[in-house]
């Protein structure tokens, strides 16, 4: 694997910035201390560009696509959000978008993602790369993978960049994780200009994808996928990715759905701040343990979720 952690360099995620700029936000770092206490910040991707992180890395890939692939279409599965990027991507460069979404996406996202205009191919979870490979072998599209691609992680890196530009003294930052796309391009952003910054990824018990992988020493199937956090339920990982969060990320942790949902309540509540599951994990690792080394920057990845369940969360 060390071979494959040597295809991202800084270098790349600097070009990343270059290419991606007039397309994307550069998201502000926001005091986290009415949530989480002092020296917390939170690097507020849910005010990205499509809602999420996600664009960054899609934009990245589409813009380096081959004029024969740009013919062609692409095609991506997503629980959302990669699909919601990759839409408004193909529609920067004027391609066609096919996006594989499982069954139980919400409808927020995917009313967002045919906003773009892409076609949505809804699949059962089970059977969601099955659909993903069919779909692309019928219809001769380009995959643009949510996470398994040097172009996607360093794309996402580019968040990394910006939280040193914001908190130039960081000694943690915390990464919600679902395949390792993003946790990947920041590791690498940060740790080869401060290699004494702590990486930490955050994922939620009920889809520890990483972690077990991580454990085997290899990619493998997650051993349960039922987390409230859809945007965190990859239904796997891949040797790219595993490869780089072995060589830079200290540490993985797990955390509970319902300190997630309390995360989220918190940051709407004191933050002010509107995040979907997914983008509450950090925080939610970070409330969890307040002894992790301050300054620490907490990634609220996304934003895109239904209003009646958010309604509901806040009541609870």
């Amino acid at each position: 694997m060390a071979v494959e952690a040597e295809l991202l360099s800084l270098a790349d995620v600097r070009a990343a910035a270059g290419r991606i700029q007039p397309h994307v936000v550069e998201t502000p770092t926001l005091s986290g201390e009415g949530v989480a206490g002092a020296d917390v910040w939170l690097k507020a991707e849910n005010l990205q560009r499509t809602g999420s992180f996600k664009v960054r890395g899609a934009v990245n890939a589409v813009l380096q696509l081959s004029p024969e692939q740009r013919h062609r279409g692409v095609i991506t599965l997503s629980a959302g959000n990669h699909g919601l990027a990759l839409a408004y991507a193909a529609q920067v460069v004027g391609t066609r978008c096919v996006v594989v979404v499982r069954d139980d996406a919400p409808i927020t996202k995917l009313d967002a993602i045919r906003r773009y205009g892409a076609e949505i191919v809804l699949a059962p979870l089970a059977q969601w790369q099955e659909r993903l490979e069919a779909e692309q072998r019928a219809r001769d599209l380009h995959l643009v993978h949510p996470f398994d691609s040097p172009a996607i992680a360093a794309g996402q890196g580019t968040v990394g960049l910006e939280i040193l530009a914001a908190v130039p003294d960081v000694r943690t930052v915390v990464v919600p994780i679902g395949g390792g796309g993003l946790i990947s391009g920041i590791a690498v952003a940060v740790k080869q200009q401060r290699p004494t910054a702590r990486i930490i990824g955050v994922e939620p018990e009920q889809a520890p994808c990483v972690s077990e992988s991580l454990a085997a020493g290899h990619p493998v199937v997650p051993s349960r996928l039922d987390t409230i956090a859809d945007g965190l339920a990859a239904p796997y990982t891949r040797p790219f990715t595993l490869a780089l969060i072995q060589r830079y990320v200290d540490e993985v942790r797990t955390i509970s759905d319902a300190a997630i949902i309390e995360a989220l309540k918190l940051i709407a509540l004191r933050g002010k701040l509107v995040v979907e599951p997914a983008g509450a994990a950090a925080v939610a690792a970070l409330l969890a343990d307040p002894a992790i080394e301050r300054p620490v920057v907490a990634i609220l990845s996304g934003g895109n979720l239904d209003g009646q369940r958010l309604a509901a969360w806040l009541a609870s």
